[in-house]
């Protein structure tokens, strides 16, 4: 993990200007405030691995790392993520919540809300949440001319991705990685996009990374102040208003290969999909990646 300074390097691309350590921590790090250290590094394999190592070392919660370029990040099912340097936003959160465990599913929900209402405040673009916590633009462009049509033109696309992850002594780390200024022969991926890409008003990473920090402390204040009720926080609520799933078909491939196909209905107070199958049986779905159903056009 490579910290320290930006180097003249970092200002070679001027849509891709670096952030700046000293002016977030004034700005994030304050007396009384939940974040307690924020770094922001040039480059290194995994956030998330860095802040593991970090709580394993018994660092409060509050700590925060920003990599300007992660070359080992990981998603959700072992996928990986990567963007070039500062074409994102690739961060990993440190928690230690006091909350009964059944309700640490909610914790990634929680971190997809923050950065809906990020995105929205700050790019002012129409994004919203694919159970559990993807991030997707509406019709966004992806690839090259030729991908995008191969796909279908308006198709909703991933920007971000969250992924949360145990470690050890109560600790939850929460890995945000958000594509900000991507472009199109720099995707990962035929399904993928970046805020550019779908049009954002703005892409500049400071205040999008002190929209989330901020939103992410406000909601995980109410969650614990609350014992982690998703209810009485509110937290549901406005996880299923900024939730794309509920009210489309889904089908959702089920850890082992299983499938479940139906009709999203809702979430559950442990956060898990609530899914109506052909028969009328309503599932709940702790973990699976879930494919939308194409919504069909007017007449």
């Amino acid at each position: 993990m490579s910290t320290g300074a930006s180097s003249n390097a970092a200002y070679s691309d001027l849509d891709r200007p670096p952030l700046h350590q000293a002016a977030l921590r004034r700005a994030l790090v304050v007396p009384g405030g939940f974040w307690t250290d924020l770094r922001v590094v040039d480059e290194t394999g995994s956030t998330n691995a860095d802040v593991a190592a970090a709580a394993r070392d018994g660092a409060p919660e509050g700590l925060v790392i920003v990599a300007e370029r992660q070359t080992a990040g990981r998603g959700r099912l072992g996928r990986q993520w990567q963007s070039p340097a500062r074409a994102g936003l690739s961060l990993s959160l440190l928690l230690r919540p006091q909350v009964p465990l059944a309700r640490l599913g909610w914790l990634p929900l929680l971190a997809g809300v923050a950065l809906a209402e990020a995105v929205r405040r700050v790019a002012r673009i129409d994004a919203y949440l694919k159970w559990p916590n993807d991030l997707l633009l509406r019709g966004a462009r992806s690839g090259s001319p030729a991908q995008s049509q191969r796909a279908g033109l308006g198709v909703d696309r991933k920007t971000a991705g969250i992924l949360a992850e145990a470690a050890g002594d109560g600790a939850v780390v929460i890995g945000i990685g958000l594509n900000t200024t991507l472009r199109e022969d720099e995707l990962p991926r035929p399904d993928a996009t970046s805020l550019a890409l779908g049009g954002a008003v703005s892409t500049d990473r400071d205040p999008l990374l002190r929209a989330l920090l901020r939103a992410t402390a406000e909601w995980y204040a109410r969650f614990t102040e609350h014992k982690g009720d998703p209810e009485a926080s509110g937290l549901r609520e406005a996880y299923v208003f900024h939730c794309g799933t509920i009210g489309r078909r889904v089908r959702v491939q089920l850890p082992g290969g299983d499938e479940l196909e139906g009709l999203a209905a809702g979430v559950d107070g442990d956060g898990r999909l609530q899914v109506t199958d052909r028969f009328g049986t309503v599932r709940a779905v702790a973990a699976g990646d879930v494919v939308h159903a194409k919504l069909e056009k007017p007449e």
